[in-house]
């Protein structure tokens, strides 16, 4: 068990003794190689399944409207829990832009930051290493190393195996934070950022299509990136609605182009690109690439960054006169 990792079981206990909140929201092992799950821990002797290593994809933030909405059928008057979250810096987005949306009462968090140097891309891992299902893995010395279902085992430099947005991750300490452990780990290069997307859009238009097609044929609308993104909060999805009914349910290229696109457009200024959803999703399909770019849209057109202070609305939560109109003048 590392340093960091004792140090967040003891505060946890320590919040979850003295009644400073009624639960925590972190992660513990999961049965699988190079996964954790999200947790509701509620008494101090549960902070004990608390760890923190590089396999803590998932995003908790998820997890935090739910906890704040009125029961239904309750009569007479009800408080909120106290409601204790660990954040790194993604995470920390994601609740500010919850609060900011008033999904979550700040003053019901207590926001526990940590800092990261990035998370385990699974479906990265077992593709660079042509593994179909991992039976084991480990990570030690800056190297991911897995035994497959067939016993063979293989290594890759823990840089390589990160997911592609904490590469070009600006924010890996907490935002926001009632109290920090662990240090704060440097920012990456603001320069690549948005690499990725500018080197797809050298493509052509048809070519891009075809990509973007091809990648979400894979989808079997399972909706677990829906469910795994913090962003998706909305009490009836565009997707389930039948009065009217927006999309149809089925793994038609046009209904999954349909969804996904316009669930992109419904991230526009607020994704974190926490990749909760690529983390998600059973198909290994890549929604970064969009998802980014309708990020670099939103910070070019409009400026700013989703998320980053209660003080600063998000991008397309404020208008200014000099904001750039072509979008609609000159579509």
């Amino acid at each position: 068990m590392s340093e960091l990792q004792g140090i967040l079981r003891r505060e946890v206990a320590k919040l979850l003794e003295e009644g400073t909140v009624d639960l925590f929201v972190g992660y513990v092992d999961a049965d699988l190689p190079l996964k954790t799950s999200v947790r509701f821990l509620r008494s101090p002797e549960e902070a004990e399944a608390l760890v923190w290593n590089a396999s803590c994809t998932s995003n908790p933030a998820a997890l935090l409207p739910p906890l704040f909405r009125r029961p239904e059928g309750l009569r007479g008057e009800w408080t909120p829990p106290r409601v204790g979250i660990l954040a790194k810096g993604c995470v920390s987005r994601s609740v500010v832009g919850l609060i900011n949306a008033r999904q979550v009462p700040r003053d019901s968090l207590y926001i526990l930051g940590i800092g990261c140097d990035g998370v385990i891309d699974r479906h990265r891992v077992m593709q660079r290493l042509g593994v179909a299902e991992l039976a084991e893995a480990s990570v030690e010395d800056g190297n991911v190393t897995v035994r497959a279902t067939d016993g063979t085992a293989q290594t890759l430099e823990l840089v390589e195996a990160l997911y592609a947005g904490c590469r070009v991750c600006r924010h890996h300490a907490a935002v926001i934070a009632d109290a920090t452990i662990g240090g704060e780990p440097a920012p990456s290069d603001d320069e690549t950022r948005y690499a990725d997307v500018e080197a797809f859009s050298e493509r052509s238009s048809e070519e891009r299509w075809m990509a973007f097609m091809e990648e979400i044929s894979r989808c079997v609308r399972c909706y677990a990136c829906r469910e795994a993104c913090p962003n998706c909060y909305c009490n009836e999805c565009f997707a389930d609605e039948t009065a009217p009914k927006w999309i149809g349910v089925t793994t038609d290229p046009a209904d999954l182009a349909f969804f996904h696109i316009g669930r992109a457009y419904h991230q526009a200024g607020r994704c974190v690109d926490c990749g909760a959803c690529v983390a998600a999703c059973p198909q290994g399909i890549d929604l970064r690439l969009l998802n980014q770019k309708v990020n670099q849209d939103v910070a070019v057109l409009f400026g700013g960054e989703a998320s980053v202070s209660l003080e600063e609305p998000e991008p397309l939560c404020q208008f200014a006169m000099e904001d750039d109109q072509g979008f609609m003048t000159e579509p």
